[in-house]
């Protein structure tokens, strides 16, 4: 709250958003306690979200809120024809098709601010769409890369939330240690760029210089290499289709020794597997593996599922859900929601035979 009221200072926006009405009081005490008057509308929760991305005075809207919670609000500012930064992957993970269906009505691009799709969309200025033969995002292979499988089952928390190259939230670094982070982004990787599943490959990079790769049709293949470094692809999307100059952003060439690459196993990561299950079936099994992730990572980070068992989690998940289409947000949401209660079932299952086996 106390950066938020530091922001509302000196930006003086007309309107903000919070969490929920707890934290909207506060942060209007805390406005007050500031002497900062007329402050800016308060508003809070899904309305709040939907307020701020439908405001008349937007013209860009980044989506960076964690999980399905800035969905609506994102598809709506795509429906009114705001140009949208998208750092968040349950958009299209989940609503893919009725997200990319809206953009292309309103005749907006996406633009992708996380770092692999950033590299992709970077590469493509390259050439054209007919002239791709597949995309290739790199992983850095988390923390367990190396690990014994058997080892697996008794890693704890903290060891997965040590990621070796990226400072990340915790569910997206838990999610790069099983690798559902890079699944996702070949669901992303279909519904941004418009290509097909086969089109779209991964590959472990350890170095994570090389932030992802474009394979055209004659043989070439262009790459995008920067820090490990969010700030670079941020300034892409805000400044697109313009290159601003940065002096605090640069890749340091006397570190780069070497770039190492090496086969994503599934068997190491079956979450790959899941991932790109979910997407060829379609429907509602997208909006389901990302549901249950989100559980299933809760879960581990309590200590009360073991780190194999997020996969097995989502492969149950994925297996009760049925195949239905989606018409509209709605179905999504329910999806959702319904998605989130079988994952609690599966974790509590889950629970009960491990302390009946121990």
């Amino acid at each position: 709250m106390e950066e938020l009221t530091g922001q509302v200072e000196r930006y003086h926006p007309e309107v903000v958003s919070v969490a929920d009405a707890g934290r909207a009081d506060e942060f209007s005490r805390m406005l007050r306690e500031k002497g900062i008057s007329p402050g800016p509308e308060i508003h809070h929760g899904r309305e709040g979200m939907l307020v701020v991305a439908a405001h008349p005075k937007a013209d860009m809207v980044v989506s960076a809120a964690v999980g399905v919670v800035g969905l609506e609000a994102t598809y709506e500012a795509i429906k009114l024809g705001k140009t949208v930064a998208l750092s968040n992957k349950e958009v299209l993970v989940a609503a893919g098709e009725l997200v990319m269906a809206a953009a292309k009505k309103a005749g907006r691009e996406l633009l992708p601010v996380d770092s692999e799709h950033n590299a992709v969309h970077q590469c493509l200025r390259g050439g054209v769409h007919g002239e791709v033969r597949r995309v290739v995002l790199t992983a850095s292979g988390g923390p367990f890369r190396k690990t014994p499988l058997a080892a697996l089952a008794s890693v704890t928390p903290e060891q997965a939330l040590a990621h070796p190259n990226w400072r990340m939230g915790n569910r997206i670094t838990i999610d790069s240690a099983t690798m559902m982070n890079k699944g996702f982004e070949v669901i992303e990787a279909r519904w941004l760029f418009g290509i097909r599943p086969d089109q779209i490959d991964v590959v472990i990079h350890p170095q994570s210089t090389i932030h992802s790769m474009v394979e055209f049709v004659d043989g070439s293949v262009l790459a995008q290499l920067g820090p490990t470094d969010m700030r670079m692809p941020i300034q892409y999307a805000l400044t697109y289709p313009e290159r601003v100059a940065s002096n605090q952003v640069a890749l340091d060439w006397t570190r780069l020794k070497r770039l190492d690459f090496e086969k994503a196993s599934t068997r190491r990561f079956p979450c790959l597997r899941l991932a790109r299950e979910a997407m060829k079936k379609g429907g509602a099994l997208p909006c389901a593996l990302n549901a249950a992730d989100e559980i299933a990572v809760a879960a581990f980070l309590e200590r009360r599922l073991s780190f194999p068992g997020i996969p097995e989690v989502i492969e149950r998940v994925l297996a009760r859900t049925p195949r239905v289409l989606f018409e509209k947000m709605d179905d999504v949401l329910a999806a959702d929601s319904e998605a989130r209660r079988m994952a609690r079932e599966e974790v509590a299952k889950l629970a009960v035979a491990t302390a009946a086996a121990s």
